[in-house]
């Protein structure tokens, strides 16, 4: 029938010359989908997806960061030992801490290995990012391996330099000896203040390429266009790195040395293994000192509240460069 109607149409157009008529446009009814339903639909809702997501992440902080922390917590308010259960003695393990002349040395060790290990890594990563971001042969080869004292685990690094301060077979010895500048062998990790000394150094070595190699990455960040606009303008290269290079790239050290501060406030694997507090404690740190109560010792609320003590501290470091980076912002 549609066809009988529609050959007369056609017949007349093409007789009176018109063009064709365009073909009938057809409709297709589509199905209407309904909505998924059960773990489907409930994906749809943003808060639900995103708890779903977040869900392993939050596991994991909980397995293995918050539950050792609050466990921490009531370690150091109890008197727990090994093998018996322990009881409610609020602040009486940081009181007896107080009172140890141990911890005091180990409170001193701690902040003097910090800050001077941060210091000397600060400076000297400085310094080797501003020749790593000059242009020369294999640089990248260079660059590369600034990271291998980094990488390399601090174990087995730290046994080496435990060999190179050894009092019979240090190479120090040797080549100062056979240099004429010393007669007798020194005994570098037999003397506390040495041996706090060599403790940074090592600590420095090991440290510093971090420092380099993000550093690095903050330099190649800054506009060349400003150092030439500063020049111009008669700026030494002294002045264009402070005036321009360190401004710019402050935010970037700022969360380094926070990161390195952390880091090295709770550094244990380097001074173990090197001097184990030693000689006579006078290398202890408080990750040293809290081992060698709560592990060997047994005293484990008391070694807690060790490894506790610097948590306020750490804090309120954390609080403060947070708020100068975003002041700065």
């Amino acid at each position: 029938m549609a066809d009988q109607r529609i050959e007369p149409i056609l017949a007349k157009s093409a007789a009176s010359g018109a063009s064709a008529i365009p073909a009938p446009i057809v409709v297709v009814a589509v199905p209407k989908l309904g909505r998924p339903k059960g773990l489907g639909h409930l994906l749809e809702r943003e808060h639900i997806l995103a708890g779903v997501l977040l869900a392993p992440t939050l596991v994991i902080l909980t397995l293995f960061i918050a539950y050792p922390f609050v466990l921490g917590i009531w370690l150091a308010v109890s008197d727990k030992v090994v093998g018996r259960p322990g009881n409610f003695v609020g602040l009486h393990n940081f009181w007896v801490n107080l009172n140890d002349s141990i911890f005091l040395r180990a409170f001193q060790n701690t902040f003097v290995y910090t800050f001077i290990a941060t210091i000397l890594k600060l400076m000297l990563g400085m310094a080797a990012a501003l020749l790593l971001n000059q242009h020369f042969r294999f640089k990248r080869i260079v660059r590369a391996s600034m990271l291998l004292p980094w990488i390399v685990p601090t174990v087995l690094s730290t046994l080496a330099w435990q060999w190179m301060f050894d009092a019979t077979f240090s190479v120090f010895n040797w080549m100062l000896m056979n240099a004429g500048i010393i007669s007798r062998r020194i005994l570098w990790l037999g003397d506390g203040t040495m041996a706090m000394g060599c403790l940074i150094l090592v600590n420095v070595w090991r440290g510093m390429p971090f420092f380099a190699i993000t550093l690095l990455a903050g330099l190649q960040t800054v506009n060349p266009d400003l150092h030439e606009a500063a020049e111009i303008d008669g700026a030494n290269a002294w002045q264009r790195f402070w005036r321009v290079t360190l401004p710019l790239i402050k935010p970037i050290m700022l969360v380094v040395v926070l990161f390195s501060m952390i880091a090295t406030f709770a550094d244990f694997q380097l001074i173990y293994v090197l001097t184990r507090g030693g000689p006579y404690s006078s290398t202890h740190v408080f990750g040293t000192y809290a081992y060698e109560i709560a592990m060997r010792a047994a005293k484990l609320g008391q070694g807690a509240s060790i490894s506790l003590f610097l948590f306020p501290f750490l804090l309120m470091v954390i609080v403060f460069q947070l708020w100068y980076i975003r002041r700065g912002d």
